[in-house]
Protein backbone atom coordinates (compact mmCIF):
# COMPACT_ATOMS: atom_id res chain seq x y z
CA UNK A 1 0.00 0.00 0.00
CA UNK A 2 1.19 3.31 -0.97
CA UNK A 3 2.35 5.27 2.46
CA UNK A 4 1.62 9.14 2.20
CA UNK A 5 4.78 11.81 3.19
CA UNK A 6 3.42 12.80 6.83
CA UNK A 7 6.57 14.96 7.01
CA UNK A 8 4.67 17.02 3.86
CA UNK A 9 4.30 21.32 4.73
CA UNK A 10 1.05 21.90 4.16
CA UNK A 11 0.23 25.71 3.61
CA UNK A 12 -2.49 27.37 6.02
CA UNK A 13 -3.15 30.34 3.72
CA UNK A 14 -3.86 29.45 -0.01
CA UNK A 15 -5.92 31.52 -3.01
CA UNK A 16 -9.73 31.99 -2.08
CA UNK A 17 -11.77 29.09 -3.32
CA UNK A 18 -15.44 29.97 -1.80
CA UNK A 19 -17.45 28.06 -4.40
CA UNK A 20 -15.25 24.60 -3.62
CA UNK A 21 -15.31 25.27 0.09
CA UNK A 22 -18.61 26.33 0.87
CA UNK A 23 -19.53 22.83 -1.32
CA UNK A 24 -17.47 20.62 0.04
CA UNK A 25 -17.97 22.32 4.63
CA UNK A 26 -22.37 22.70 3.47
CA UNK A 27 -21.80 18.46 2.38
CA UNK A 28 -20.66 17.86 5.94
CA UNK A 29 -23.48 19.93 7.81
CA UNK A 30 -25.92 18.26 5.59
CA UNK A 31 -24.53 14.83 6.56
CA UNK A 32 -24.23 15.89 10.57
CA UNK A 33 -27.71 17.10 9.98
CA UNK A 34 -29.19 13.83 8.51
CA UNK A 35 -27.21 11.73 10.90
CA UNK A 36 -28.85 14.05 14.01
CA UNK A 37 -32.11 13.59 12.41
CA UNK A 38 -31.84 9.74 12.19
CA UNK A 39 -31.01 9.39 15.52
CA UNK A 40 -33.82 11.74 16.71
CA UNK A 41 -36.31 9.22 14.20
CA UNK A 42 -35.08 5.55 15.03
CA UNK A 43 -34.45 6.78 19.18
CA UNK A 44 -37.38 9.58 20.06
CA UNK A 45 -39.79 8.58 17.55
CA UNK A 46 -39.40 11.93 15.30
CA UNK A 47 -40.99 11.69 12.04
CA UNK A 48 -38.59 11.99 9.19
CA UNK A 49 -38.71 14.64 6.68
CA UNK A 50 -40.00 12.42 4.16
CA UNK A 51 -42.64 11.18 6.07
CA UNK A 52 -44.49 14.58 6.91
CA UNK A 53 -47.24 15.97 4.81
CA UNK A 54 -47.14 19.34 6.69
CA UNK A 55 -45.32 20.93 9.08
CA UNK A 56 -45.00 20.47 12.78
CA UNK A 57 -43.36 20.48 15.80
CA UNK A 58 -40.73 17.19 14.35
CA UNK A 59 -40.20 18.79 10.84
CA UNK A 60 -39.28 22.40 12.19
CA UNK A 61 -36.60 20.72 14.54
CA UNK A 62 -35.08 18.68 11.95
CA UNK A 63 -35.32 21.85 9.44
CA UNK A 64 -33.76 23.95 12.14
CA UNK A 65 -31.27 21.47 12.22
CA UNK A 66 -30.18 21.38 8.80
CA UNK A 67 -30.48 25.33 8.32
CA UNK A 68 -28.68 26.05 11.69
CA UNK A 69 -25.58 24.09 10.83
CA UNK A 70 -25.55 24.81 6.95
CA UNK A 71 -25.37 28.59 8.20
CA UNK A 72 -22.86 27.50 10.59
CA UNK A 73 -20.49 26.59 7.74
CA UNK A 74 -21.16 28.81 5.66
CA UNK A 75 -20.62 31.59 8.13
CA UNK A 76 -16.72 29.95 8.88
CA UNK A 77 -15.91 29.67 5.48
CA UNK A 78 -17.26 32.98 4.17
CA UNK A 79 -14.99 34.07 7.72
CA UNK A 80 -12.01 32.36 6.92
CA UNK A 81 -11.66 33.08 2.87
CA UNK A 82 -7.39 32.51 2.64
CA UNK A 83 -8.00 29.26 4.45
CA UNK A 84 -6.07 26.92 1.77
CA UNK A 85 -7.77 24.09 0.71
CA UNK A 86 -5.05 21.46 1.66
CA UNK A 87 -5.26 22.59 5.25
CA UNK A 88 -8.77 21.88 5.57
CA UNK A 89 -8.44 18.27 3.46
CA UNK A 90 -5.92 17.33 5.89
CA UNK A 91 -8.33 18.54 8.95
CA UNK A 92 -11.10 16.03 7.13
CA UNK A 93 -8.86 13.40 6.46
CA UNK A 94 -7.46 13.46 9.90
CA UNK A 95 -11.06 13.32 11.53
CA UNK A 96 -12.12 10.69 9.32
CA UNK A 97 -9.21 8.78 10.18
CA UNK A 98 -9.87 9.20 14.16
CA UNK A 99 -13.38 7.97 12.82
CA UNK A 100 -12.01 4.82 11.27
CA UNK A 101 -9.61 4.06 14.24
CA UNK A 102 -12.87 4.09 16.52
CA UNK A 103 -14.53 2.33 14.77
CA UNK A 104 -11.66 -0.84 13.89
CA UNK A 105 -11.29 -0.89 18.37
CA UNK A 106 -14.99 -1.08 18.92
CA UNK A 107 -15.40 -3.95 16.56
CA UNK A 108 -12.19 -5.60 18.52
CA UNK A 109 -13.65 -5.14 21.67
CA UNK A 110 -17.00 -5.95 20.75
CA UNK A 111 -15.93 -9.03 18.63
CA UNK A 112 -13.76 -10.26 21.47
CA UNK A 113 -16.78 -9.32 24.55
CA UNK A 114 -19.75 -10.90 22.96
CA UNK A 115 -18.10 -14.06 21.65
CA UNK A 116 -17.09 -14.95 25.42
CA UNK A 117 -20.56 -14.02 26.38
CA UNK A 118 -22.07 -15.92 23.35
CA UNK A 119 -19.62 -18.90 24.50
CA UNK A 120 -21.10 -18.69 28.45
CA UNK A 121 -24.19 -18.54 27.03
CA UNK A 122 -24.44 -21.84 24.39
CA UNK A 123 -22.44 -23.60 27.02
CA UNK A 124 -24.86 -22.92 30.09
CA UNK A 125 -22.08 -21.80 31.97
CA UNK A 126 -23.96 -18.06 32.35
CA UNK A 127 -26.01 -19.16 35.79
CA UNK A 128 -22.68 -20.32 37.24
CA UNK A 129 -21.23 -16.75 36.53
CA UNK A 130 -24.12 -13.98 37.41
CA UNK A 131 -27.80 -13.73 39.10
CA UNK A 132 -30.50 -15.17 37.14
CA UNK A 133 -31.68 -11.89 36.12
CA UNK A 134 -28.73 -10.62 34.72
CA UNK A 135 -28.22 -14.49 32.94
CA UNK A 136 -31.67 -14.02 31.33
CA UNK A 137 -30.71 -10.37 30.40
CA UNK A 138 -27.64 -11.86 28.36
CA UNK A 139 -29.95 -14.11 26.10
CA UNK A 140 -31.98 -11.10 24.99
CA UNK A 141 -30.38 -8.34 22.30
CA UNK A 142 -32.11 -5.45 23.58
CA UNK A 143 -30.09 -5.80 26.83
CA UNK A 144 -26.65 -6.49 25.41
CA UNK A 145 -26.81 -4.17 22.97
CA UNK A 146 -27.13 -0.60 25.42
CA UNK A 147 -25.54 -2.09 28.01
CA UNK A 148 -22.72 -4.07 26.98
CA UNK A 149 -21.98 -3.46 23.61
CA UNK A 150 -22.23 0.27 23.77
CA UNK A 151 -20.03 1.12 26.37
CA UNK A 152 -17.16 -0.69 24.25
CA UNK A 153 -18.22 1.16 21.56
CA UNK A 154 -17.51 4.38 23.46
CA UNK A 155 -14.07 2.55 24.84
CA UNK A 156 -13.22 2.05 21.16
CA UNK A 157 -13.59 6.32 20.25
CA UNK A 158 -11.66 6.59 23.28
CA UNK A 159 -8.98 4.42 22.72
CA UNK A 160 -8.90 5.65 19.62
CA UNK A 161 -7.78 9.32 20.56
CA UNK A 162 -4.34 7.52 22.07
CA UNK A 163 -3.52 5.91 18.80
CA UNK A 164 -2.22 6.59 15.38
CA UNK A 165 -2.65 3.43 14.21
CA UNK A 166 -5.67 1.58 11.95
CA UNK A 167 -4.93 -1.46 12.90
CA UNK A 168 -6.27 -3.39 9.81
CA UNK A 169 -3.33 -5.80 9.86
CA UNK A 170 -3.74 -6.83 13.74
CA UNK A 171 -7.56 -7.09 12.66
CA UNK A 172 -6.97 -9.51 9.63
CA UNK A 173 -4.39 -11.57 11.82
CA UNK A 174 -7.01 -12.05 14.53
CA UNK A 175 -9.62 -12.95 11.37
CA UNK A 176 -6.58 -15.62 10.42
CA UNK A 177 -6.38 -16.88 13.81
CA UNK A 178 -10.26 -17.01 14.61
CA UNK A 179 -10.15 -19.30 11.10
CA UNK A 180 -7.53 -21.72 12.44
CA UNK A 181 -9.28 -21.85 15.64
CA UNK A 182 -12.39 -23.22 13.81
CA UNK A 183 -10.27 -25.32 11.96
CA UNK A 184 -8.40 -26.69 14.73
CA UNK A 185 -11.90 -27.23 16.92
CA UNK A 186 -13.54 -28.67 14.30
CA UNK A 187 -11.18 -31.29 12.86
CA UNK A 188 -8.79 -32.10 16.01
CA UNK A 189 -11.81 -31.52 18.99
CA UNK A 190 -14.67 -32.16 16.92
CA UNK A 191 -16.38 -29.15 18.47
CA UNK A 192 -17.79 -26.06 16.29
CA UNK A 193 -20.29 -23.29 17.34
CA UNK A 194 -22.30 -20.58 14.96
CA UNK A 195 -20.46 -18.15 17.52
CA UNK A 196 -17.53 -19.10 15.39
CA UNK A 197 -18.79 -18.34 12.41
CA UNK A 198 -20.32 -15.05 13.35
CA UNK A 199 -16.79 -13.33 14.97
CA UNK A 200 -15.05 -14.33 11.42
CA UNK A 201 -17.80 -12.60 9.46
CA UNK A 202 -18.02 -10.16 11.90
CA UNK A 203 -14.24 -8.94 11.58
CA UNK A 204 -14.03 -9.50 7.96
CA UNK A 205 -17.18 -7.05 7.39
CA UNK A 206 -15.40 -4.42 9.05
CA UNK A 207 -11.86 -4.86 7.63
CA UNK A 208 -13.46 -4.76 4.35
CA UNK A 209 -15.75 -1.97 4.87
CA UNK A 210 -13.75 0.29 7.70
CA UNK A 211 -10.38 0.37 5.52
CA UNK A 212 -12.17 1.53 2.23
CA UNK A 213 -11.84 5.22 3.09
CA UNK A 214 -8.53 4.48 4.33
CA UNK A 215 -7.47 2.99 1.08
CA UNK A 216 -8.38 6.23 -0.54
CA UNK A 217 -6.73 8.23 2.14
CA UNK A 218 -3.57 6.69 0.93
CA UNK A 219 -4.59 6.50 -2.66
CA UNK A 220 -4.42 2.79 -2.30
CA UNK A 221 -7.28 1.62 -5.14
CA UNK A 222 -6.73 0.32 -8.02
CA UNK A 223 -7.02 3.18 -10.65
CA UNK A 224 -8.02 1.73 -14.22
CA UNK A 225 -5.74 4.07 -15.81
CA UNK A 226 -5.38 4.38 -20.19
CA UNK A 227 -4.38 7.75 -20.43
CA UNK A 228 -4.51 9.45 -16.85
CA UNK A 229 -0.36 8.96 -16.13
CA UNK A 230 0.82 10.93 -18.80
CA UNK A 231 -1.51 14.22 -17.64
CA UNK A 232 -0.39 17.36 -15.92
CA UNK A 233 -0.89 17.44 -12.60
CA UNK A 234 -4.10 20.48 -13.02
CA UNK A 235 -5.59 17.85 -15.87
CA UNK A 236 -5.15 14.33 -12.92
CA UNK A 237 -6.87 17.46 -10.86
CA UNK A 238 -9.37 18.19 -12.80
CA UNK A 239 -10.24 14.03 -13.46
CA UNK A 240 -10.31 14.15 -9.85
CA UNK A 241 -12.41 16.29 -8.80
CA UNK A 242 -15.36 15.65 -11.46
CA UNK A 243 -14.94 11.71 -10.69
CA UNK A 244 -15.23 12.67 -6.74
CA UNK A 245 -18.72 14.87 -7.38
CA UNK A 246 -20.26 12.77 -9.92
CA UNK A 247 -19.51 9.13 -9.39
CA UNK A 248 -17.95 8.96 -5.35
CA UNK A 249 -20.53 11.35 -4.08
CA UNK A 250 -23.36 10.46 -5.80
CA UNK A 251 -22.79 7.11 -4.51
CA UNK A 252 -22.27 7.22 -1.00
CA UNK A 253 -25.47 9.49 -0.47
CA UNK A 254 -27.22 6.71 -2.82
CA UNK A 255 -26.33 4.47 -0.18
CA UNK A 256 -26.98 6.65 2.99
CA UNK A 257 -30.39 7.46 2.01
CA UNK A 258 -31.45 4.38 0.46
CA UNK A 259 -30.24 2.64 3.86
CA UNK A 260 -31.21 5.26 6.72
CA UNK A 261 -33.73 7.12 4.37
CA UNK A 262 -36.56 5.89 7.06
CA UNK A 263 -37.26 3.88 10.26
CA UNK A 264 -38.16 0.76 8.02
CA UNK A 265 -34.99 1.43 6.07
CA UNK A 266 -31.83 -1.38 5.29
CA UNK A 267 -29.75 -0.41 7.87
CA UNK A 268 -31.96 1.21 10.33
CA UNK A 269 -34.35 -1.23 10.92
CA UNK A 270 -32.40 -4.06 12.22
CA UNK A 271 -30.21 -1.03 14.44
CA UNK A 272 -33.72 -0.50 16.16
CA UNK A 273 -34.75 -3.44 16.70
CA UNK A 274 -30.97 -5.02 17.84
CA UNK A 275 -31.81 -7.96 15.31
CA UNK A 276 -29.76 -10.94 15.35
CA UNK A 277 -28.84 -14.05 13.19
CA UNK A 278 -31.02 -16.73 12.70
CA UNK A 279 -28.78 -19.10 14.93
CA UNK A 280 -30.26 -17.20 18.25
CA UNK A 281 -28.85 -17.33 21.29
CA UNK A 282 -26.49 -19.98 19.77
CA UNK A 283 -24.60 -17.26 17.92
CA UNK A 284 -23.54 -13.54 18.66
CA UNK A 285 -26.16 -10.77 18.99
CA UNK A 286 -23.90 -8.31 16.13
CA UNK A 287 -25.97 -8.68 12.81
CA UNK A 288 -27.56 -5.34 13.80
CA UNK A 289 -24.08 -3.87 13.73
CA UNK A 290 -23.21 -5.53 10.22
CA UNK A 291 -26.03 -3.77 8.81
CA UNK A 292 -24.71 -0.49 10.07
CA UNK A 293 -21.24 -1.21 8.96
CA UNK A 294 -22.88 -0.44 5.17
CA UNK A 295 -23.91 2.81 6.20
CA UNK A 296 -19.99 3.89 8.32
CA UNK A 297 -18.58 2.55 4.51
CA UNK A 298 -20.74 5.17 3.07
CA UNK A 299 -20.50 8.10 5.48
CA UNK A 300 -16.66 7.17 6.28
CA UNK A 301 -16.22 7.13 1.96
CA UNK A 302 -18.21 10.56 1.53
CA UNK A 303 -16.04 12.39 4.24
CA UNK A 304 -13.05 10.98 2.18
CA UNK A 305 -14.35 12.28 -1.20
CA UNK A 306 -14.97 15.75 0.02
CA UNK A 307 -11.59 15.73 1.51
CA UNK A 308 -10.38 14.58 -1.91
CA UNK A 309 -12.36 16.87 -3.77
CA UNK A 310 -10.15 19.63 -1.75
CA UNK A 311 -6.74 18.49 -2.62
CA UNK A 312 -7.90 17.67 -6.15
CA UNK A 313 -8.90 21.49 -6.90
CA UNK A 314 -5.94 22.16 -4.85
CA UNK A 315 -3.92 19.92 -7.94
CA UNK A 316 -5.74 21.76 -10.55
CA UNK A 317 -4.88 25.31 -9.42
CA UNK A 318 -1.41 23.93 -8.79
CA UNK A 319 -1.14 25.03 -5.33
CA UNK A 320 2.06 23.92 -3.19
CA UNK A 321 1.81 20.91 -0.61
CA UNK A 322 0.54 18.44 -3.11
CA UNK A 323 0.32 14.88 -1.65
CA UNK A 324 3.33 12.54 -2.88
CA UNK A 325 3.39 8.97 -1.89
CA UNK A 326 6.51 6.18 -1.79
CA UNK A 327 6.29 3.77 -4.33
CA UNK A 328 5.02 0.79 -3.98
CA UNK A 329 6.92 -1.79 -2.64
CA UNK A 330 6.55 -5.36 -2.99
Amino acid sequence: MNNENTHREVPLVGAPAPATRLFGWGMLSVLTAFMISNVLVIGWEFRGLGELAEWNADSMAIAAIYAILILLSSYWVLRTPHRSLRQDARIISDFNAWLIRGCFFAVLFTGIADSIIAFLRVEGLLDNIFSDQIARDMTRSHFIGPWIHFPLMVAGFSAALFSRTLGFCWLALLIVAAELLIVFSRFVFSYEQALMGDLVRYWYAALFLFSSAYTLMEEGHVRVDVFYAGFKNSVKGRINAIGTILLGMTTSWTIILIGMGSKQAIVNSPVFNFEVSQSGTAGMFIKYQMAAFLAIFAITMLIQFISYLFEAVADMRSEPGKREFAAISH
